[in-house]
């Protein structure tokens, strides 16, 4: 099993940025409750909404940005 764990890792590593996120006590559970309720991991339901606020933002500003490029 280490050489499964190994190679998880070191996927992770090369393909996946982390950022830590901290919310006011008591939102944890909110956030959990919501992303269940659309039966989407807590990670897909914040990324989601990240991708979706930026490409509104980039549209309200009329501009096309970096990110929302390199994601096609």
């Amino acid at each position: 099993m280490a050489g499964k764990t190994e190679y998880k890792n070191h996927r992770q590593k090369e393909n996946v940025d982390r950022i830590n996120l901290t919310t006011q006590k008591g939102k944890e559970e909110i956030i959990k409750a919501h992303a269940e309720s659309r039966r989407e991991s807590v990670n897909g339901f914040i990324n989601r909404a990240i991708d979706e606020t930026m490409e509104r933002d980039q549209a309200a500003s009329g501009t096309a940005g970096e990110a929302m490029r390199d994601k096609s």
